[in-house]
């Protein structure tokens, strides 16, 4: 009889846990979704209103109201999910926005293509939500069931088992050392400053899961936030993540959008699942095969955001002057052969004002020889004409 109340006691409390995880997974789709439609409609207002003389016109438009007021329901909805669901279930969720930002994209295309020319032009955006769904699909299907309750107690005994100590410890010798290369050796690798971004995301995250559980146990009238622990979690996910996207702003400015997608994704989500299987400990009593589908499913993910971000079409810079290096049929200094003109990213630029006074000497113009004809008759003593020649410094 025992028993089976045991084991009548373990089913429920499975079934309470693939509830929770349902909810979590849900929240969480739900707010990368509208996320991502917010932004979406921010960016087409700003597209709109581009050559407006006012640089704040779209304060006063709906669209971009209606896109904030999106935004902050999307980031409740993704902040709520950390309290029903394990970490490890909710980080790698976070490709539902780069699916939404590809297939909204590809709906308000203005140009129109013929069949065939749609489908090369996008047939990774196509294999690459084929995966991320697929992945999505194996994350919340065999995602950790580890269930528990967000209380101060469990979260100061988690901050200092030895397990989270040592993984602290690692990631701070870490973060240290990409910090010396990045600022004192100008390493500027876009993998150095996104593992920046993933170790302080994966404090953001384990912080997060930490206020969100806390809160919602205080709503359910279990108070938490008489603990001093809270607290201290709020002030490190609120200054992990500003200084998060210090990092990512200055990876936006070396680099592609799209590139910062994709291996930021990869990095975060690793990182961070890493550090809810330490903290919280995810994945402590799951069987092999669990983990190796739930494994597989990032895998699969992480190849569908990379083929979607993949085959954005790159973002090409401005240029007000026309630029010798776009002409058709001229050489640059990058093609193989004699050097006939410099590449655009060089000072020279047609039209441009710029100091070409530290250019190397190889680029200045050659001295070609000259032939002077003789006009008139033999005897005649002045030069018809003047010849200027341009003489290389020494």
């Amino acid at each position: 009889m025992a028993v089976e109340k045991a084991q009548l006691i373990h089913v429920c409390f499975c079934e309470l846990s693939l509830q929770e995880n349902l909810i979590g997974a849900l929240l969480a789709i739900f707010g990368h979704l509208v996320v991502s439609i917010a932004l979406n409609l921010q960016k087409y207002c700003h597209i709109r209103l581009a050559g407006s003389k006012d640089p704040r016109a779209y304060f006063k438009t709906k669209t971009w109201w209606l896109g904030l007021f999106l935004m902050l329901l999307g980031e409740l909805g993704v902040f709520a999910s950390y309290a029903f669901a394990p970490l490890s279930l909710i980080v790698p969720l976070s490709a539902v926005s780069v699916i939404a930002s590809a297939i909204i994209g590809i709906i308000f295309i203005k140009e129109k293509w013929k069949p065939k020319d749609f489908l090369r032009r996008y047939i990774l955006s196509f294999v690459g939500c084929g995966l991320a769904i697929v992945g999505t699909y194996l994350l919340v299907t065999f995602g950790p069931n580890s269930h528990e309750k967000m209380t101060g107690d469990n979260i100061i005994r988690h901050l200092v088992s030895w397990p989270f100590l040592l993984y602290m410890l690692v990631e701070i010798i870490l973060f240290c050392l990409l910090l010396y290369f990045y600022k004192e050796r100008n390493a500027n690798n876009i993998v150095v400053i996104l593992l920046l971004v993933a170790l302080l995301g994966s404090m953001t995250v384990v912080t997060v899961k930490a206020v969100a559980g806390m809160l919602v146990l205080s709503i359910q009238g279990n108070l938490q936030l008489d603990y001093p622990i809270f607290y201290v979690m709020f002030v490190c996910m609120v200054a992990t993540a500003i200084y998060q996207a210090a990092f990512l702003g200055q990876a936006s400015q070396m680099y592609d959008s799209s590139l910062i997608a994709s291996v930021g994704y990869i990095l975060s989500t690793t990182v961070a699942i890493t550090a809810g299987a330490v903290f919280y400990l995810d994945f402590l009593g799951q069987d092999v095969l669990h983990v190796c589908m739930f494994a597989l499913g990032c895998l699969i993910a992480f190849l569908g955001v990379f083929l979607i971000t993949r085959n954005r079409k790159k973002a090409i810079p401005f240029e007000p002057y026309i630029s010798m290096d776009a002409m058709p049929g001229m050489q640059n200094m990058h093609d193989k052969g004699m050097t006939v003109q410099p590449d655009l990213k060089a000072s020279f630029s047609y039209g441009a004002l710029e100091n070409n006074d530290n250019i190397s000497e190889i680029y200045a113009p050659a001295t070609l020889p000259v032939m002077q004809e003789e006009h008139g008759s033999r005897n005649a003593s002045g030069v018809p004409y003047r010849v200027l020649e341009h003489t290389k410094k020494e």
